[in-house]
């Protein structure tokens, strides 16, 4: 008769990612990981396989996290201001001294997406989502007035989820306030022409 789970997934999963975000793969140790998740060795691969098999779940926790946010942060009020709100969010979070982590979906796409198809489809299926939500956010900017473009939403869309990690690792790099104020003005031009 199997013990019985004496473990929360969910809190297991969440601290999971938490170090993972923080550190990345490789740099975790399973040490580490037993450390910060509570598990013994037969707990981790009992449930989940094995380090890399834990930090996919972890990693898909975050992707349904982050897709929440991104849906609630895009859907308040006038469109145009939602893209705007997003971007400054972006900006202000890279800057906060508690949020030295990055984007984990920017961070794997440079750490494992390379070599490693899971990660990469997880990662490109991210992206795809930001910019199937900034199209559709661009659509409804034109319904409710406040977005003016005569481009294509896709083709903006495009634009606005390449900018999007660049903000990130431009304020991570020191870039000053004017210099990420200009760049967010032009690239929001994009939204009026």
């Amino acid at each position: 008769m199997a013990r019985p789970q004496e473990f929360d997934t969910a809190d297991v999963l969440n601290k999971a990612m938490q170090l993972f975000w923080n550190k990345g793969f490789e740099s975790v140790s399973l040490t580490e990981l037993l450390k910060a998740t509570g598990l013994s060795k037969s707990s981790l691969y009992g449930t989940f396989g094995n380090k890399r098999e834990l930090f996919l779940a972890a990693y898909d926790v975050y992707r349904v996290a982050r897709a929440h946010e991104l849906e609630i942060t895009l859907n308040k009020g006038l469109a145009r201001n939602a893209l705007e709100t997003f971007f400054c969010k972006i900006i202000a979070d890279a800057r906060a001294v508690e949020f030295t982590s990055g984007c984990m979906s920017t961070n794997q796409a440079v750490e494992m997406a390379p070599y490693d198809p899971q990660v990469r489809g997880r990662v490109e299926a991210d992206f795809q989502l930001i910019e199937d939500a900034f199209a559709s956010t661009i659509e409804r900017g034109r319904a409710d007035g406040s977005i003016k473009s005569s481009r294509s939403s896709r083709e903006i869309a495009s634009l606005l989820v390449v900018a999007f990690p660049g903000f990130q690792v431009m304020v991570r790099a020191g870039a000053g306030e004017a210099r990420l104020e200009t760049a967010l003005n032009v690239l929001l031009s994009n939204l009026d022409t």
